[in-house]
């Protein structure tokens, strides 16, 4: 029973982000090795559950293992300068060779729809196509790169198409000049350039390992791109593989896309655990912060209903209707994280204009731990600080002594301001607490 009601919380709590999700367009980088590795399937089985959910996919694969592999095999050694391939005549026939086989291996794999298998049933069309117009990276440091080549141009509208005929598209990383010839290009370049031409909704990077902070070396959940530009430039131990990645990332949503994430592809289901959860298990790079405090519109009605109705039904908050809500909404503050209402708050000014009620402090049960609650009374203090209000007041019924510790003082009810002394419920009997602003 304990593991059924687990499942139901999980899937309860994933609907707004399936919601979300549908008839959007995720860009997803995997690598060559990725393909390489028994339980690539699993990725797959993902991938096709979120293909069934709506979601509108891009995939790009790598080659370099299967590059490597094919040089060693006759005797070559692989050449690289600045983390770059140095592709001659005889490489480029191997990229050939190891593009053409992992399209297909995906190909295969996802068509499959055995009774019984995660893909039964799935049914998934498959589009590829010269959708990368690609020039010579040329010569640089003396050094003539051959054959490895940037992207020119993505043929964004090509894309749509496909993707509108209800396919996945597979791009591998080759690219195609106007004069006929075959460029070997970096995945990564490639996912990134797409994700922008087609101002997707997420560019996925699936790393070979965590993004971990330089300080405590434990997984970064979140940074915006200044902070992600800031990290590069602090740490320049930074693993290669992660660093690519991260200015990937800080490209794409600098130019539009919405999102983008770095996620461990060892983590059996990570790209589920990061689409689906409040805290993902990844590290996701924004514009702008992945979580803010603001002023709340109509729109956030329905967040807030959500957050405080448990409250409501414990008596720890007085029930407020939507109409009560949707009058009063130019009160509300919100603490909004991804898309989420996971806390608010209310600002009541009093007639008199030198006086301030706190109401309606929520935060989510899952949120109690970040001082989410400090962070609320603060932009009030502020904001009441900003319109010359003088003291603040609030009645609360079983989180007295939380503001108790943040200054507020015990009074009585004829210490209220109007209206909030006719207002006020004898039968509830709250406690009432008032703080001067500035103490």
């Amino acid at each position: 029973m304990i593991l059924q009601n687990e499942f139901v919380h999980w899937f309860r709590a994933s609907s707004p982000y399936i919601h979300a999700h549908r008839n959007r367009t995720f860009v997803i980088f995997f690598s060559g090795t990725a393909v390489t590795e028994p339980d690539f399937d699993n990725l797959i089985h993902d991938l096709a559950l979120l293909k069934s959910l709506g979601v509108r996919l891009v995939l790009i694969h790598g080659i370099r293992q299967q590059i490597d592999e094919r040089l060693q095999q006759q005797g070559d050694t692989p050449k690289f300068h600045h983390h770059l391939r140095i592709t001659d005549a005889t490489t480029l026939q191997y990229v050939k060779q190891a593009a053409g086989l992992v399209r297909v291996e995906i190909e295969a794999l996802l068509s499959m729809g055995v009774s019984g298998s995660p893909m039964a049933g799935a049914q998934i069309k498959v589009a590829s196509g010269n959708f990368v117009t690609a020039k010579p990276l040329g010569v640089l440091d003396g050094i003539d790169y051959c054959y490895t080549g940037s992207v020119r141009r993505i043929d964004a509208q090509a894309i749509h198409q496909q993707l509108d005929q209800n396919n996945v598209v597979l791009i591998s990383p080759i690219g195609y000049s106007p004069s006929g010839e075959v460029f070997n290009l970096s995945a990564e370049e490639v996912a990134t350039e797409v994700a922008i031409a087609l101002q997707a909704e997420k560019l996925i990077l699936l790393t070979e390992q965590n993004c971990l902070s330089p300080d405590d070396q434990k997984p970064i959940q979140q940074l915006t791109t200044d902070q992600a530009e800031a990290l590069l430039k602090q740490t320049p131990e930074l693993p290669d593989a992660i660093a690519h990645s991260l200015r990937a990332a800080m490209q794409s949503c600098r130019q539009g896309v919405h999102r983008a994430h770095l996620i461990n592809r060892h983590v059996d289901g990570a790209l589920l655990l990061e689409l689906f959860t409040r805290d993902g298990i990844g590290t996701l790079v924004s514009s702008t912060d992945f979580e803010t405090i603001r002023p709340a519109t109509l729109d956030d009605i329905g967040g807030i209903m959500e957050l405080i109705k448990p409250l409501e039904l414990q008596g720890i908050l007085v029930k407020r209707s939507r109409e009560k809500l949707e009058m009063e909404i130019g009160d509300y503050i919100v603490i909004e994280r991804d898309g989420l209402i996971i806390g608010c708050t209310a600002f009541h000014v009093m007639p008199e204009q030198t006086s301030a009620e706190i109401a309606c402090l929520a935060v989510h049960a899952d949120y109690r731990k970040g001082a989410r609650g400090n962070s609320l009374l603060d932009y009030l203090t502020g904001k009441a600080g900003k319109q010359g209000i003088k003291r603040l007041f609030v009645r609360s019924t079983q989180t007295v002594h939380w503001f108790v510790e943040r200054g507020f003082i015990p009074c009585e009810v004829d210490d209220l301001p109007e209206p909030m002394k006719s207002a006020y419920n004898y039968q509830r009997n709250s406690k009432v607490l008032f703080r001067d602003v500035g103490r």
